[in-house]
């Protein structure tokens, strides 16, 4: 029996929870396809476009480019003796080596420009690119509205270190390759010295460059993860890449103290320079192969905890 009051309240207009209209709505048809897809968010070459737009990672190539001609100047300028005076204090023979060599082809010029940055300008430019990934996103409030596309959180982390990674392995690239042309420029074309002794032809040098490179790239990777991961722990880019470096030199410190002995050979920096092994008449790989087992052992423990501590973040900024 139906009330009339209901009827005198709604009009014709038969309410939402009658039978009639659920029927309709099991008639309706089905929502169409939004063309909505995950994989096509934060697609690489726009996000590789937009960082090489930025203007750090234009400055990080300037500084690159203008530091092996700020060298060779500095060769040029300085006294006859210079380039064989002896190097600094506390350094290592092998650098004081490497400096007297400098000028004696392009082979040798790019020895010296690596062995110069990779303790501190590299480690800089790998932390800038992989610290500032996440983190300037949180900094200008843009990390919240990208997962809201919605970006998966893991397709986010991996579409910015793939960037962050292309850009840190281009650098470690870029040096040594610019270095030794303009080595070549300024003293030569001779055939590369060793500061272990012997000569090396073009083709043996441009094969030991490859190796050095190789393996300072896979030193890096633990500069990068562990910047990555700061990255996802801060708001602050600088933080970051601050924190990065940070605690490498401060590893590199550690390094140092001989009193620590065995214990030296698990910092991740320890094998830093063990690509000095691959001047020699043939290449030792032991120390290379125990630094690659310590970089990447470090690099999976922290990209690890990166993934890890950003799925799970409550993300506010």
């Amino acid at each position: 029996m139906t009330d009339p009051v209901v009827h005198s309240v709604v009009g014709e207009r038969p309410a939402a929870t009658h039978r009639g209209v659920h029927d309709r709505l099991r008639q309706t048809p089905p929502a169409r396809e939004t063309g909505f897809r995950a994989e096509r968010t934060l697609r690489l070459g726009v996000e590789f476009v937009r960082q090489v737009r930025r203007r750090r990672t234009q400055l990080a190539g300037l500084v690159l480019l203008v530091l092996p001609v700020i060298i060779a100047l500095a060769f040029k300028a300085s006294s006859p003796g210079g380039s064989s005076g002896t190097s600094r204090a506390g350094s290592s023979g092998s650098e004081a080596v490497l400096v007297t060599l400098a000028t004696k082809g392009a082979t040798n010029f790019a020895l010296f420009t690596e062995f110069a940055s990779t303790g501190f300008l590299l480690v800089v430019i790998v932390a800038l690119f992989c610290g500032d990934a996440v983190a300037s996103e949180a900094n200008w409030s843009s990390l919240r509205y990208l997962l809201a596309i919605p970006v998966p959180r893991a397709r986010l982390l991996r579409q910015k270190l793939i960037v962050a990674l292309t850009l840190s392995l281009g650098a470690n690239l870029l040096l040594p390759a610019w270095s030794y042309l303009v080595g070549g420029v300024f003293y030569g074309w001779a055939p590369g010295q060793s500061p272990l002794g012997g000569t090396f032809t073009t083709g043996a040098a441009l094969e030991r460059l490859l190796i050095i490179v190789g393996y300072a790239g896979i030193q890096s990777l633990f500069v990068a993860a562990l910047a990555f991961l700061l990255s996802v722990l801060t708001d602050a880019p600088l933080g970051a890449v601050g924190g990065a470096t940070l605690l490498v030199v401060i590893s590199n410190i550690l390094d140092s103290i001989t009193a620590l002995g065995d214990y030296r050979q698990y910092l991740p920096t320890h094998y830093q320079y063990s690509w000095l092994d691959a001047l020699g008449k043939s290449v030792t790989w032991d120390d290379m192969t125990r630094g690659t087992g310590v970089a990447l052992t470090y690099a999976a423990v922290f990209f690890a905890f990166t993934w890890w501590r950003f799925n799970g973040k409550d993300i506010v900024s």
